[in-house]
């Protein structure tokens, strides 16, 4: 699975956990560009994600995320 089908699987669980239909990911995608992704919705995004890609996060790799293109590497990673 290349980077864009993961932002493509990703765009709904965003819209759908930070309840914002504009959203728009993109691999620079970051907190900073979306007013609803604060530290609690950041903790929710993850375990959906976790949950949707049936992996599991260290707390080094969510540590480490700067983008979702960082997300998508390592969800990339654990999937093979």
């Amino acid at each position: 699975m290349n980077t864009q089908e993961l932002i493509e699987k990703l765009t709904p669980i965003f819209k759908d956990v930070l309840d914002n239909e504009d959203i728009v990911l993109t691999e620079t995608t970051t907190a900073a560009d979306i007013e609803e992704w604060d530290s609690l919705s950041h903790i929710q995004l993850i375990v959906a994600v976790e949950k949707a890609f049936k992996v599991k996060f260290t707390s080094i790799e969510i540590a480490a995320f700067k983008n979702v293109g960082d997300l998508c590497k390592t969800i990339t990673q654990k999937i093979g």
